[in-house]
């Protein structure tokens, strides 16, 4: 069940949003699935900011500073909300947000829920996503939003896990609901045996602190096969399917062949 502050139309807002400008830019979606490799379902969508053509996301994100990331963040969520209804998305939506846009969370999630609420999305079905990343200002901020948002019913994920400084002392400190494997540690993993050992260490991690681990950058079926194997069963990858711009892609047959051996 999702709970959420009791009075969601206080007068109180966001300092930050408060004093950021309108953005003088626009912005839609491509949209990857997380997959399920025991079931072939669709567990989640990403929604992975795009340009108004489909220009990559750099070209967004380049426009994005102190000045304007607070609105930046705040229109990432509901515009994902909104083209993912659109799209009659079934799945989980994860989201990507900015710890450092978030000034308070019980008042900059205020948004996110009129949105949701307007579109009729299942409050239930988000997931909100972030970096464990060096550029942080203060881990403890990021913990205490992930809290929050676990609190609030959502489910909660560390995007490249393994690409920072500090995911060990993180997850010390608060167990989000998934952790995404920094594609730099799957590719090859097959042919690799210490990325092997890494990767199995952080699976039996996770188990015993109940964190579900998604495999990300999946390319190659040998790399599927392996991660199968070592118990990961959420994946996401080329392999499966590319970012669709403003759609929901389809996965092949040949996404999952193998798979049927791996289990």
């Amino acid at each position: 069940m999702t709970h959420f502050p009791s009075d969601l139309t206080h007068p109180e807002k966001c300092r930050g949003c408060q004093a950021s400008p309108e953005l003088d830019f626009a912005f839609n979606f491509a949209f990857q699935p997380i997959v399920d490799i025991r079931t072939r379902d669709v567990f989640a969508h990403e929604a992975l900011v795009r340009g108004p053509a489909g220009e990559g996301a750099l070209s967004v994100l380049d426009r994005v500073n102190d000045n304007n990331r607070y609105r930046f963040d705040q229109r990432c969520r509901t515009q994902a909300i909104a083209e993912a209804m659109q799209l009659g998305m079934q799945s989980f939506l994860s989201i990507n947000f900015l710890p450092n846009a978030v000034y308070r969370p019980e008042l900059c999630i205020r948004s996110t829920l009129e949105a949701a609420r307007q579109h009729n999305f299942p409050l239930d079905k988000l997931i909100f996503e972030t970096i464990e990343s060096d550029h942080l200002q203060d881990s403890r901020h990021l913990t205490n939003i992930l809290r929050q948002y676990q609190e609030f019913g959502f489910k909660t994920a560390i995007d490249d896990f393994g690409a920072g400084y500090s995911g060990l002392t993180l997850l010390a400190d608060f167990q989000p609901d998934l952790i995404k494997l920094d594609m730099a540690l799957i590719r090859g993993v097959d042919q690799d045996r210490p990325r092997q050992a890494i990767v199995r260490a952080i699976v039996a991690m996770c188990s015993d602190l109940g964190i579900q681990v998604i495999a990300e950058g999946i390319e190659t079926p040998g790399e599927r096969d392996f991660l199968a194997d070592s118990g990961i069963e959420l994946m996401q990858g080329y392999l499966f399917a590319k970012p669709q711009f403003k759609g929901l892609p389809v996965i092949t047959d040949a996404a999952w062949r193998a798979a049927d051996t791996a289990h």
